[in-house]
């Protein structure tokens, strides 16, 4: 294991030991005790959920945050919820992931070339955050993104995701301001040498995919684009 992936494990640890947010960590704790009819028999993760991927990713995916009877049940990203059945299908399609379903953290899934985190790890009232709650997180994700040092492409779910990352370049000088970039599904946002390029989506939500706002194919073509963007020589660091 080399510096990078030991700082990540450490980092990982962090994460599931933080109590900064008092609303988050009191309605999760409820979530977990209290739980939905269809889980009954499960133990419920009810903490901060922490990444999940590969430490040598090329592509990060960025999420909002854990879903309440999902990631919050199960202590993985995007398991155990309608978001992550089509993401984690498309993944496996793409070829990024080793099957096409996430059930739970202890299922043989791995990931390839690919990270899955959020800007918030804690399931939210609502499924939204406070700004102050994302700012409390905002630190594991600045050090996630400098330990990650073959990062190519991020690949943001989601607007609050969207100006999650963009907050981070702004502040660190890399960019001027968040208006120069717009949110749009598919859009590739080139920033600067040296930096991830910045890729938007919809996120996978139950509300988008039962709306028509986003569909499988649609989902698919932007980690086809993903994959073809992160696949230029060299790495960050």
């Amino acid at each position: 294991m080399n510096s990078s992936s030991r700082e990540l494990t450490v980092l990982q640890d962090e994460v599931i030991a933080c109590r900064k947010c008092p609303r988050l960590v009191e309605y999760i704790a409820e979530i977990g005790r209290v739980k939905r009819r269809a889980y009954r028999d499960w133990k419920y993760w009810a903490k901060p959920v922490p990444s999940f991927g590969d430490p040598n990713a090329r592509v990060l995916i960025l999420g909002l945050a854990p879903g309440a009877h999902g990631s919050n049940r199960t202590g993985r990203p995007f398991t155990g919820d309608a978001s992550g059945t089509i993401l984690y299908r498309v993944l496996y399609q793409v070829g990024f992931a080793s099957q096409a379903e996430s059930t739970s953290r202890e299922d043989a899934l791995r990931l390839t070339d690919i990270r899955i985190t959020s800007v918030g790890r804690c399931a939210p009232p609502g499924n939204k955050p406070t700004p102050e709650e994302l700012r409390n997180c905002r630190p594991f994700l600045e050090r996630e993104l400098d330990l990650l040092k073959n990062l190519k492409v991020v690949v943001a779910l989601g607007k609050i995701a969207f100006d999650g990352y963009l907050s981070i370049l702004r502040d660190r000088g890399v960019i001027q301001s968040r208006s120069a970039f717009t949110f749009g599904h598919g859009v590739v946002h080139r920033i600067a040498e040296d930096t991830p390029i910045l890729l938007s989506s919809y996120h996978p939500s139950q509300q988008n995919t039962s709306t028509g706002k986003l569909n499988e194919k649609m989902l698919l073509d932007v980690f086809r684009k993903a994959k073809k963007l992160s696949q230029v020589s060299g790495s960050r660091g």
